[in-house]
């Protein structure tokens, strides 16, 4: 069995052009939809992703606004800028890039962003929106993954899905939405993590297996159910290489597999943009 590729680069060109058909019917009501990002320090992976990300903007023709601050700069100006990208009209959502520097309270900063401009889904009032089931802001990358599968014809609903891996970015907010009753959702879920002795007990009964651990090379063949569909969404360096939860050797079980690179990366900018449409368009109904 060759698994077929989850290809996000591919999905997420897709949703540009979708976009861009949205941004110029907002562009008809003079509203051109803004993303503003916030870097704190000299992380360099944070740096290269917020740079994609308004190569992103750019390409499909909105607006976006870049605050890069020093690793020293003081709590009170970090809130200071905060505050100001709340009340700017041109910015409808944004981002604080995580992690900051030691000695900086990230979780602080992000209560401070207004939620209907939260780009990244991650605010504790979306997040529990999200589990109430209420339309907001969702994680970008959980609802990358969820219309990654759906796209590429894997069925969700009534299937059983194991998370491995249960951070605030992927695997909590991922168990949540796939638990919803929507037409895309509705399954079975269990999460687990490296503090299971043995993961593979669970893997192996999974429907659809997302790797979110950050665990090099977790997830082995013999821990995958054949014909599964796999979504590698944990990866993590080894010196300058990337690399992901998934052992290339899952590609001759599995039914699906994404791929280490232009799998679930691309989906996660693409639903960034995707948000911060949605924001612009939330504009216009007020």
């Amino acid at each position: 069995m060759t698994a077929i590729t989850l290809d996000g680069e591919l999905l997420a060109s897709e949703i540009k052009a979708e976009l861009r058909e949205r941004i110029r019917a907002l562009a008809d009501r003079d509203i051109v939809p803004g993303l503003g990002t916030v870097l704190v320090g000299d992380d360099g992976p944070s740096a290269n992703y917020v740079a994609m990300k308004h190569r992103d903007s750019t390409e499909l023709g909105m607006h976006s606004r870049e605050t890069k601050l020093p690793a020293d700069t003081p709590q009170s100006e970090i809130d200071a800028v905060v505050d100001d990208l709340n009340s700017d009209p041109a910015i409808h959502a944004y981002i604080i890039q995580y992690p900051f520097p030691p000695g900086l309270d990230y979780e602080a900063a992000l209560l401070r962003v207004d939620p209907a401009k939260d780009a990244d889904g991650l605010h504790p009032v979306n997040l529990g929106k999200l589990v109430q089931g209420v339309d907001a802001p969702l994680a970008c990358t959980p609802a990358g993954i969820q219309l990654l599968l759906e796209r590429f014809g894997v069925e969700i609903p009534g299937r059983h899905v194991v998370i491995v891996g249960r951070g605030l970015t992927i695997g909590r907010p991922l168990a949540n939405l796939l638990t919803l009753k929507l037409r895309n959702a509705n399954a079975a879920v269990t999460v687990v993590h490296t503090g299971v002795g043995d993961i593979g007990v669970y893997t192996r009964q999974a429907d659809v297996l997302v790797a979110a651990a950050g665990s090099p090379r977790l997830i082995t063949a013999d821990m995958v159910k054949p014909g599964a569909a796999v979504v590698a969404a944990g990866v993590s360096f080894e010196g300058a290489k990337l690399v992901s939860d998934v052992a290339d050797e899952v590609a001759d079980v599995a039914g699906w597999l994404s791929p280490r690179i232009g799998g679930v990366g691309p989906m996660t900018r693409a639903m960034l943009m995707a948000n911060t449409v949605a924001a612009a368009e939330a504009t216009t109904a007020d």
